[in-house]
């Protein structure tokens, strides 16, 4: 597994992801007390989150003197090198904007997916096939490219959005879905054909497109 889906993986709890969002909107170190006051939780469940962020390098952990007696305090940020990639606009708060959409219109999931990926950035010398390839390994998917003559099949990893896919797996893969095509028709020259959906904590999805 890449470091990309480790953490696309640790961020699909919905308490992982509130503690990253947390660190990433305060910009500064917090303790654990911070957040179990912010979040209601019992610090032992926070510490065992935070070591799952830690594994998965997206933040880091540093000691503070406590202003006292006793050992020094530890404290949690951000990990810089994961801000830009996991920060507010990253793939998991996409989808939280996507499904919140999809809640208060009438509008397909196919449909929304597509016009959430109509301004992402798509670098002109780079191929259809190259473009659906970073955009799936930019949403944690981490794809591996079997190409036959006309036809293109990514076959998917272990979903990073396993959680949610498995409870609305029509809804979720939907968007993905149409967040390809969309991606596929504003790099031309490919067309998404189907996308063939299996247990989502597994991977082994298979987004097959056509050349031409």
């Amino acid at each position: 597994m890449t470091s990309l889906q480790t953490q696309a993986r640790a961020l699909g709890d919905p308490t992982r992801h509130a503690i990253f969002q947390y660190l990433v909107e305060h910009s500064r170190a917090v303790d654990v007390a911070e957040l179990t006051a912010h979040l209601g939780l019992h610090h032992n469940a926070i510490r065992q989150h935070l070591a799952k962020l830690l594994d998965a390098e997206l933040i880091v952990e540093s000691t503070v003197p406590n202003g006292g007696p006793g050992r020094p305090k530890l404290v949690y940020r951000v990990d810089p090198s994961t801000d830009s990639r996991w920060g507010p606009n990253g793939p998991y708060e996409r989808l939280s904007w996507l499904l919140t959409e999809l809640a208060t219109s009438d509008t397909t999931p196919v449909e929304i997916g597509r016009r959430a990926t109509a301004g992402d950035p798509i670098d002109p010398e780079t191929s259809a096939v190259d473009a659906l390839t970073a955009h799936l390994t930019s949403t944690g998917f981490d794809p591996t490219v079997e190409v036959d003559d006309s036809t293109v099949r990514f076959v998917l990893g272990p979903c990073p959005f396993a959680s949610t896919a498995a409870l609305a797996p029509k809804v979720v893969c939907e968007l993905h879905r149409g967040m390809a095509m969309g991606i596929a028709e504003r790099a031309g020259s490919i067309t998404v054909e189907d996308l063939a959906v299996v247990d989502p904590h597994q991977g082994g999805c298979v987004l097959t497109c056509r050349l031409g």
